[in-house]
């Protein structure tokens, strides 16, 4: 996708059965931007990562846990997981995401 394009996020990506679907929109020096779905009782298991990410909330509903806080976050939504802090998310409902990473 370049920055000319306009496009609805939501039907860029589709929820598969039993699975986590993900699609990366920019990749750039600075930091990347990708779309997540994830059907309901999927996720991404603990990790840390060695930036900021910004998690916004598409449609659905998720558990987010970081540096051991769980939050829930609905459609609409969105939570900051800061760098370096231990963070898992799990789709409570079919779920659909905007990642963005930020390096810079």
């Amino acid at each position: 996708m370049n920055s000319s394009q306009s496009s609805n996020l939501v039907a860029l990506i589709n929820i598969q059965p039993g699975a986590v679907v993900s699609r990366t929109l920019v990749d750039k020096k600075a930091g990347t931007v990708t779309l997540f779905a994830f059907d309901k009782d999927e996720g991404l298991s603990e990790h840390t990562a060695p930036y900021d990410a910004f998690l916004h909330v598409l449609e659905g509903e998720a558990e987010v846990k970081v540096a051991g806080k769980k939050q829930l976050v609905q459609s609409g939504s969105y939570i900051i997981m800061p760098a370096n802090a231990p963070h898992q998310v799990r789709a409570t409902e079919p779920l659909k995401v905007l990642l963005t990473m930020i390096r810079g």
